[in-house]
């Protein structure tokens, strides 16, 4: 398809609507625009929901105090959202989406193996927010005597999933538009939220939660590198694909953290002060997150309250479809990329009409397969952060998509390093979300770390393991195979442009 032909309109101006066609395809420089700073409303509006007060309650829940938990809170959001800038940062330099720029690490078809994973990562998640958005409107609708049955959970998945599938199918500008508004209205009403809740704030209660240990307080910070910036790594770079060549690094990398971690941050202080002040609160939260959130609220915001908390939820999920179709491409599917995110929107939909209406019990056995697959992905962001690191010029965008190019097919070191890191780090975690994830946690004993109930059985030292080694690992042994990569002549496009140059930071 030619560079000039890469969206189609709808009907209306030509404007308002358009589906976008660009795939994995590299984005053509005619078509790149924008600056760093217009990365702050997909990552925003991505992370800004009532949801993230929960967070407060689940740090808790590893028996630290409140500044312990405000502190490897601050860190985690922090340090994770920034290996998402650092990702982000290959998508202006190769124009291509994030598991596409893999490639350069493990080889075309190498990258299959983390591709693969990605996919069920991204398309799992999106599944969860739906679920968990069609539960909180039904939740919501019941305390307001509007129904809340099946009917209510019925035209509350419709709703959500056609958000959802329609910004997916549509594409890069739809959501970037969508992400703006979901990031204004989202953010108005959370701050709203706030201030309607903030009188059961007891700093006394607080400041009595007795301090944890160091292994808690560990497990406490890799809970929230997991559930932010890590769970994010696999699509930093498919939004700053469309930056220009000649934007700023450094921007690309502040702005994308910046967005994402902004909203956390104040969610968790508020989160940590309000769980922190009611045990009993607490335990609702992390039992049921809507219904108590609610449940503190004055009968005419809980409205307000479902368009705020749904919101939140579409627009990660939104993210998460948009990506989960790269994916899919990138793993070998021969569609259109609106297709892609039709064939995902459909596994989404059926992924939440099986635990919504048939095995509701299912939900946390599922979250438990997400949060096990964060060891692997972990151990792909080592990979993709050091070979980032390592390059000194920009992406052979023409070899991305050749295996007997530069990146060559099947890349044994990185293929090697996380399959070892994932198990190594399997055996350092222990999953309570599912019962068929009990096997987890095999090296805790041997290693002498106190076993499946001891002192750091809870730490998920795991996820960290296979960040740090897959990361020096990478480091190491690849110095030499990419300066030889990248002291090799420039392959050429059709239109005969160079696709190798100096790094632009």
């Amino acid at each position: 398809m030619a560079d000039a032909q890469r969206h189609v309109a709808l009907e209306g101006d030509g404007g308002a609507f358009r589906i976008e066609m660009n795939g994995i395809n590299v984005i053509g420089d005619e078509e790149r625009h924008g600056r760093p700073a217009s990365l702050f409303w997909p990552w925003f509006g991505a992370n800004v929901s009532v949801l993230g007060l929960s967070y407060g309650s689940f740090a808790l829940g590893f028996s630290v105090s409140f500044t312990q938990a405000l502190v490897v809170g601050l860190i985690g959001i922090v340090v994770s959202f920034l290996l998402c800038g650092f990702v982000a940062l290959a998508g202006k330099r190769g124009s291509a989406p994030t598991l596409v720029l893999s490639r350069a690490a493990f080889g075309v078809r190498g990258n299959v193996l983390p591709t693969a994973i990605s996919w069920l990562l991204t398309v799992g998640w999106e599944t969860v927010l739906v679920i968990l958005a069609t539960q909180a409107t039904a939740e919501v609708f019941k305390r307001l005597h509007w129904g809340g049955g099946t009917l209510t959970e019925a035209i509350a998945l419709v709703v959500v999933a056609a958000l959802i599938v329609g910004g997916g199918v549509l594409g890069f500008d739809t959501i970037m538009k969508m992400q703006t508004v979901i990031t204004v209205v989202t953010g108005v009403l959370t701050i709203v939220y706030i201030a309607l809740v903030a009188g059961k704030i007891h700093w006394h209660s607080v400041s009595a939660i007795r301090a944890g240990s160091l292994e808690e307080a560990i497990g406490a910070l890799v809970f929230f590198m997991t559930g932010f910036g890590l769970g994010w790594v696999n699509c930093a770079a498919d939004y700053s694909r469309y930056l220009p060549r000649r934007s700023s690094g450094k921007g690309v990398v502040g702005w994308t953290a910046f967005g994402a971690s902004v909203a956390p941050i104040v969610l968790l202080v508020f989160g940590l002060l309000l769980a922190g002040s009611s045990h009993q609160l607490s335990g609702a939260i992390a039992n049921d997150p809507i219904g108590a959130l609610a449940e503190i609220l004055p009968t005419w915001f809980l409205l307000p309250f479902i368009v705020v908390a749904v919101l939140g939820l579409v627009g990660g999920a939104v993210l998460d479809i948009y990506s989960s179709g790269l994916a899919l491409l990138t793993a070998g599917l021969r569609v259109p990329r609106f297709a892609a995110a039709l064939v995902d929107g459909t596994v989404m939909i059926a992924g939440t009409v099986y635990v919504v209406f048939y095995a509701g019990h299912f939900l946390y056995q599922f979250e438990g397969f997400l949060i096990t697959l964060g060891v692997p992905i972990a151990a792909w962001c080592g990979v993709m952060l050091a070979d980032i690191a390592l390059r000194r010029r920009d992406y052979d965008e023409v070899d991305l998509f050749r295996t007997d190019g530069r990146y060559g097919d099947v890349r044994v070191l990185p293929v090697v390093v996380v399959l070892v890191c994932t198990a190594v780090g399997w055996g350092l975690v222990t999953n309570t979300a599912a019962t068929w994830l009990t096997w987890q946690g095999y090296l805790l004993g041997p290693l002498g770390l106190g076993g499946k109930t001891g002192a750091w059985a809870y730490a998920n030292l795991g996820v960290l393991i296979a960040l740090v080694v897959s990361f020096l690992v990478t480091f190491v042994g690849h110095r030499a195979r990419i300066r030889a990569e990248e002291a090799a002549p420039a392959s050429v496009s059709g239109a005969g442009r160079a696709h190798l140059s100096p790094v632009r930071t």
